[in-house]
């Protein structure tokens, strides 16, 4: 399976799950026994729009692409973008 599909199949998976609509693809990972997704999605749509609250959420699949699960590993309000880079250094 190629890296556009499971990035697809996740979000796909995680929209379904959450009731949550378009979530973006922000990582992807190679594991042992399958894949990890990372995706950011807007819970909370605000006025002004810097006060979205945006979760992000590891999608697990398994090496053909089936979700073993899934965990919201973060939460912020789309302005506060410094503690998304926190977490990458």
């Amino acid at each position: 399976m190629e890296s556009k599909e499971l990035i697809e199949k996740a979000k796909k998976q995680l929209a379904d799950l959450t009731g949550f609509k378009e979530p973006a693809g922000i990582g992807l990972k190679k594991e042992k026994e399958g894949w990890v997704v990372t995706c950011e999605i807007i819970e909370k749509i605000s006025i002004p729009e810097g006060m979205d609250i945006i979760g992000t959420y590891d999608i697990h699949l398994g090496a053909k692409g089936n979700l073993t699960g899934y965990e919201k590993t973060a939460m912020r309000k789309r302005m506060n973008a410094e503690e998304f880079e926190k977490k990458e250094e």
